[in-house]
This record gives C-alpha cells, sequence and structure tokens, in this order.
C-alpha cells in the first residue's frame, strides 16, 4: 500500500474549497435567515415610532377588535339617553290623525320638531330630580313655528341655567379667501341668556372611527379662533353641569360599553305623553339625562369599534369613561418608547429561535407562538389595565421575521440535504443515504458526533502493487486502478456498505456504519460484498487478459466489532469516519490473506455472526502486529451449498500469480 494514487474519493483542494464554499453558503442563508428578522425589526420599530397612516390604521383595527372580543360592559346607572328615535317620530305622526290627539305630541308630530317640546321634556326631568340635561341638538336658527317656541325655550333655559347643556359645533369651509372657521351655537338665537355649551365635534382616526375623547382635538379647533372664553366638550361640560368629581380628560381613547343601546335610554314621545310620563319619572332621578337623535332618518350616525353608533350614544360612552375614570391609554407613551418596542419583540423573537430549534418549521411555529402570545398580552392588558400596546405591527413583523426564518431555513436544508446526498452517495448505498435524509434527517447532526458503535469493518488491497506501479506508465496505472476500484465499490454499495475512504490502492468500508441494520446483516451485508467483489474482480481479470493488461489481485480482511464513529478532521477538513481497535484488526487480517494463498479472510467475532451460512476453511490462532491477544482466523470459501468453483479458481489464479513474481506470497 504504497502508492499515492486515490482515483475516486475527493482529496484536492479543489475539491475542499467547493465543500468549504458550500458551508459557506449555508451560513450565508442562515445569517441572512436572522438578517431578515433584523430587518423586520428595524421596519417595524420605524412604522411604530412615526406612527404611520398604516401602522394606525393596523392598531385601531386591532382596538375594535379587542372591543368586540370583550363584548359589552355594564355602563353606570347615572347616565340615561332620550332617545328621538324612530317611535318617537312615528307616535308623532299618529297623533296627528287620531280623533282626540294628545295636546303635548302635538310638539312633535313634524320635523323640526317644535322647541317646546324640548323645554317640556326638560321641565319634566327637572322636576322628576335629573342632575343635569344635555340636549345634542344644534338650536342656530330661529324655529319655523314662530317668535313664541323660542320663547318657550328661552324661559326654560334660564329657569334652569348651569344645568342644561346645548350643542355647539366647529365648522370650516372653503372660501375665495381661504379656509374660514366658527362655531356654530345657539349664543345669536338666546343672546341674553348666559348659555352653558358644548361641542360636538369628534375626531376621525386613520380607520374613519372614532376612538378618542375629544378634548385635545376640539381645543386644536377651538385655538386659531381666539374665542373669549372656551368651550368644552359636549361630554365634559355635561359632567362639570351636573358637580361629579372626574378626573380631567387627557389625549387618550374611549372605553365603549358597547353597541348601540347598551346605555339605559327611553323613546322621546313618553315623556310627553302623562300617562307613561308617571310611570317612567321616578327613574330619571339623580340621573344625567342625555337628549339626541337615534332615528336613523336624521343620520346622526359615526362608525366606532362598535360599528354605526349615534352620536348621542358615543357622547355617552365617553361621559361614562370620565365619569368611572376608565380612559384607554396608548402605551408606551410615546412613539419612540412603542417603536423600541417593537424592536425589541422582534429582535427578542430572533433570540428564541436562534436558541430553540435549528429546524426552520419549528421555528417559524416559534414565532406564531410568540406572535399570538403578544395578542394575547395586549389584550389583557386592553381588558383588565385599560392600556393598549403596539399589537398589530409587532404581532407582523414577528410573523414576517418567522416567515424569513423558515424560507432561508427551508432554502437552507434543501442545500443541504443536497450536499449531503450528494456527499454520501460517494460512500454510502442509495437505500442507505434515503434512510439517512428521510428517516433520520432531524437526527443527523446526532449520527455525525462522535459514539460507539459495532460493524463490520473491510480492508481490500492490491497484491504487490509496489511491483505494478513501477511496470506501468502512470496514465496506464490511473487508468486501470479507476476500473479496478469501480469494480470494487460497487458490490460494497449494493449491499448497503458505506465507503469509508481510499488509502493509496486500498478500499476500508463499514457495514452498520453509520446506520445499522442488526448485527447478523451487518455481518452477512459485508459477506457479500467480499464474494460479490471476488466475482468482479475475477470478470475484470477475464477483460484484462483479453486485451493484454497486466491482472490485479486482491486480498480482503473483514472483522466485526467495537468502533468510535463521527465526523473527524480539521478545521479546513473532516469527513466521518470510524476508529478503533476492531478497524486495526481488520487491516491487520487483511495483510495476512498473502500467508494463506487466499484473498478473503475472516475473523472470529464475525464468523460467530454469520457461521450457519457461510463454508470456510479454519486456519487457527493468529497473532497480529501490535496486538499481545491472538486472534481465531477463516479463510472465506463461499455461501453454504453454493459452488465453489470460482474460490476453487481465484486461489489457483493467486498462486501462480503469486508464484510468477516472487516465488513468496508476499506483496
Amino acid at each position: 500500500m504504497t502508492s499515492p494514487v486515490s482515483p475516486s474519493k475527493p482529496t484536492s483542494a479543489a475539491t475542499g474549497l467547493t465543500l468549504s464554499k458550500r458551508l459557506k453558503n449555508l451560513w450565508n442563508l442562515t445569517t441572512l435567515g436572522y438578517g431578515l428578522i433584523g430587518f423586520w425589526a428595524i421596519v417595524g420599530a420605524i412604522v411604530t415610532a412615526v406612527e404611520t397612516p398604516l401602522f394606525q390604521s393596523l392598531e385601531l383595527q386591532t382596538r375594535s377588535t379587542f372591543f368586540k372580543f370583550r363584548g359589552p360592559v355594564t355602563p353606570p346607572s347615572e347616565i340615561v339617553i332620550l332617545k328621538m328615535d324612530s317611535d318617537s317620530f312615528t307616535e308623532g305622526a299618529e297623533n296627528s290623525r287620531i280623533p282626540k290627539p294628545i295636546a303635548s305630541l302635538k310638539n312633535i308630530e313634524q320635523w323640526p320638531w317644535r322647541r317646546a317640546a324640548y323645554a317640556e321634556a326638560i321641565e319634566k326631568l327637572m322636576a322628576a330630580g335629573a342632575k343635569v340635561v344635555a340636549v345634542d341638538v344644534l338650536f342656530t336658527t330661529p324655529s319655523i313655528y314662530g317668535p313664541e317656541d323660542d320663547q318657550r325655550l328661552r324661559e326654560v333655559l334660564q329657569r334652569y341655567q348651569g344645568r342644561v347643556i346645548l350643542a355647539a359645533q366647529h365648522v370650516a369651509s372653503a372660501t375665495v379667501a381661504g379656509l374660514e372657521q366658527g362655531i356654530e351655537s345657539p349664543e345669536a338665537l338666546f343672546p341674553d341668556i348666559p348659555l352653558t355649551l358644548g361641542l360636538i365635534n369628534f375626531p376621525l382616526q386613520a380607520d374613519n372611527k372614532l376612538h378618542r375623547l375629544a378634548d385635545r382635538h376640539q381645543l386644536e379647533l377651538l385655538r386659531p379662533l381666539k374665542l373669549d372664553q372656551a368651550i368644552s366638550s359636549f361630554y365634559t361640560a355635561t359632567l362639570k353641569a351636573s358637580g361629579v368629581p372626574f378626573v380631567p380628560p387627557q389625549d387618550r381613547s374611549i372605553f365603549f360599553y358597547g353597541p348601540e343601546n347598551t346605555f339605559n335610554s327611553l323613546s322621546f314621545w313618553n315623556i310627553l305623553v302623562p300617562t307613561n310620563w308617571k310611570i317612567y319619572a321616578p327613574g330619571f332621578k339623580d340621573k344625567i339625562v342625555l337628549i339626541g337623535p337615534t332615528a336613523k332618518e336624521l343620520q346622526d350616525f359615526q362608525t366606532t369599534p362598535f360599528d354605526s353608533m349615534s352620536g348621542i350614544a358615543i357622547h355617552a360612552n365617553a361621559l361614562a369613561t370620565l365619569l368611572e375614570n376608565r380612559a384607554i391609554a396608548d402605551f408606551p407613551a410615546t412613539p419612540i418608547q412603542r417603536g423600541f418596542l417593537t424592536f425589541c419583540l422582534v429582535i427578542g423573537t430572533g433570540i428564541v429561535l436562534s436558541r430553540t430549534s435549528k429546524r426552520s418549521v419549528r421555528g417559524f411555529l416559534w414565532a406564531v407562538g410568540i406572535a399570538l402570545a403578544w395578542g394575547v398580552f395586549s389584550y389583557g392588558n386592553f381588558a383588565y389595565g385599560r392600556l393598549f400596546l403596539p399589537t398589530a405591527v409587532p404581532m407582523m413583523t414577528i410573523l414576517l421575521g418567522g416567515v424569513s426564518y423558515l424560507t432561508t431555513g427551508a432554502i437552507a436544508g434543501q442545500l443541504e440535504q443536497l450536499r449531503l446526498r450528494r456527499t454520501l452517495e460517494r460512500y454510502v448505498a442509495a437505500p442507505i443515504v434515503h434512510e439517512i435524509l428521510i428517516k433520520h434527517s432531524d437526527d443527523f447532526q446526532n449520527l455525525l458526533k462522535g459514539r460507539k458503535i459495532k460493524a463490520a469493518i473491510m480492508f481490500c488491497d492490491i497484491r504487490a502493487f509496489t511491483t505494478l506501479s513501477y511496470q506501468l506508465d502512470p496514465e496506464d496505472l490511473v487508468e486501470q486502478l479507476n476500473a479496478y476500484f469501480n469494480a470494487m465499490v460497487e458490490p460494497i454499495l449494493e449491499t448497503g456498505g458505506t465507503l469509508d475512504k481510499f488509502i493509496g490502492d486500498a478500499v476500508m468500508a463499514e457495514f452498520g456504519s453509520p446506520i445499522s441494520q442488526g448485527p447478523q446483516v451487518d455481518a452477512m451485508n459485508a459477506i457479500h460484498a467480499a464474494l460479490g467483489m471476488r466475482k468482479a474482480l475475477h470478470e475484470l481479470r477475464k477483460q484484462w487478459r483479453q486485451e493484454g493488461k497486466v491482472l490485479f489481485f486482491n486480498g480482503i480482511g473483514l472483522n466485526y466489532g467495537e468502533l468510535i464513529a463521527g465526523d473527524i478532521g480539521s478545521y479546513r477538513r473532516r469527513e466521518f469516519a470510524v476508529i478503533g481497535d476492531a478497524v486495526n484488526v481488520a487491516s491487520r487480517v487483511e495483510g495476512m490473506t498473502k500467508n494463506f494463498w487466499t484473498d478473503i479472510l475472516i475473523t472470529e467475532s464475525l464468523f460467530d455472526l454469520v457461521q450457519d451460512q457461510v463454508d470456510v476453511n479454519y486456519v487457527g490462532e493468529h497473532s497480529l502486529k501490535g496486538r499481545e491477544e491472538k486472534v481465531k482466523l477463516y479463510v472465506l470459501m463461499g455461501l453454504k451449498g453454493e459452488d465453489r468453483t470460482l474460490y476453487q479458481q481465484v486461489c489457483s489464479d493467486l498462486r501462480k500469480y503469486l508464484g510468477a513474481t516472487d516465488g513468496k506470497p508476499n506483496k
């Protein structure tokens, strides 16, 4: 075994660089996966910190989802809505058609209602003990029913001044001179009465829904007008007039208690009918009463987290929010802090993925789990802590990070599997490659780690190769060696063996590594491989005789025992290999074949596993170089019951060949 020729196994620097490049590509893909997670973390942080319309819309939609998932909450009993609803319009219209109409209902027989209807309602509510009455109707022009109608309302407002809140509205219109802004209010209609006004404007958010308390928005609207006296929001003015202590409104969101009709309410017409009023009057004692339109015909509706809601119901929710101090705050407080939170969440997910799973699918599931966990955590803070954390954008960026991890991991996995397949198919039979890649793909890294196994080891060496290397031209030698190696490798792979390496003109193989099929099967696979190699070389010699080429003979040593298998080598080059005493014994036994003028020797440890299936010739116990303990050896003639003609022919040819070289059975 002195030739440096290794024609099949990739040992060149170029091959090492190719493998290094593949590994580098895989490393780059892994790095790209984590890099994309970092990219999504930065994108999410920027979108959150800058509060882009996309971010606001997504987060507000999430907030609406949280409201609906939470469902209705019992509102404070202090608030009652007197509804200007469809029933009231119907009762008013029907009153005009009956023989004996109810006098007070005449005030609501047609739209707009008479101011006297509101005056009567306010009087009755105050008499019933209501704390305050807020009317969400704009009285900006004289009544179409004449001055007496306005006078009726004026008298009531004067009598209960400070306890009746009337609606005012900020308006803006485009003119040739620019944007013209102003306030529509009842002050021009009732200039001689100190009125308590409340602005009914609410800001629409990025999702075209009402979410926030209006106080800060209204302050910004009024600032350019430079009014002599500030006007509070409709609900704040109402709460102030009631005398109930409350936390001053901030730039927070409304705590919506539920959809339309969540609050205690009564149709307006009932208050005008004496018999009905006697029933309902006690329920208004110490109440804050809001009067406003709820009929669809009046089109006073806005979209909220609970879908379409009347303006008066929105005011009721805002008022109740302040009354019970339930305003919802964004957390963290500033956009920059919220952006940093999003960044930390996504980066934290990347760290979790890097430490919990190397498999892309499992990593993606981890990302999905983290995103869902954050959604649940955010909902808990919303429902029980009245804090709204960035939710939609962090969840989306976490999921996008997971998708990036899954995609790059899947590509890296495919490349790794392709690399392994191409590498393994050089040394391992196709069925074994399939089993490793399909059945043991998750544990392949464990297969590469150092571990103790039991396997059959084969060494095969060309007889008198040193002499042959001097007789043949290098080109002819390499060509003939390649043909020889091809003939020897096929039986090894066909029987499930693993081609370990070429060592000069020698071949080393294992049966049972990296995947064992059981001791008996592994041992018999080694026997079948050796017999197949005997037959293949015999057929090759026939061909070479006809071509006038030099003939090759070989020796094969088989042993079974314990090995240490693993990925062995340097940083620049590693390979799966086996080491141990059993390997050394197989190598020494191969060298002893020349002493018995035969081509295949097996040890006792292997023979014990296959003795019922093979014909052998026991040649005694022998000492091996570097080993004190003797080993029992057997010449393998063939399988039980098979013809021995091939064995006898090979032995005869080998004797003639060795005798022709130097007369002694040596190399």
